[in-house]
This record gives structure tokens, C-alpha cells and sequence, in this order.
């Protein structure tokens, strides 16, 4: 399964959108509110309080690192 480009959210198969930009580059989005955040408002995902990249950061939520099995 894909994943999005921007939140890091698993895709389901038949649902979310492809966009190819010019260069060739390829980026899955889950939703539009995550198409949108990345392409026409230009944020970084990072930056973004409710994306897997921001949790990782800033080490908060339900992001676990891989190897732990609790």
C-alpha cells in the first residue's frame, strides 16, 4: 500500500489521488486536505501539527518508533 506524501497515513486501494508533477516527481495524497497543505498552501509536513513527520519530530502522539514492542 502506498503511503501519503503528505501525512505518512496508509492508502487503501481505490481511494486518495496520484499527482505527477512536471519533473516526474510522484506524490500520493490520502485526501484533498493533505493535497491542498502541500501543494497550493506549500507547507511542510513537519511543520504540521496533525502529520506523522510533525509527531516524529517532536516526539509526541501515537507514533512509536520501529523496534519497540510495546
Amino acid at each position: 500500500m502506498p503511503k501519503c506524501t503528505f501525512c505518512g497515513k496508509d492508502i487503501t486501494k481505490g481511494t486518495g489521488k496520484l499527482y505527477i508533477y512536471a519533473s516526474g516527481k510522484v506524490a500520493n495524497f490520502c485526501s484533498n486536505k493533505c493535497e491542498k497543505n502541500l501543494i497550493q498552501l506549500k507547507r511542510k509536513p513537519v511543520e504540521t501539527q496533525w502529520t506523522e513527520a510533525f509527531k516524529k519530530e517532536h516526539k509526541k502522539g501515537s507514533y512509536k518508533p520501529e523496534g519497540e514492542s510495546k
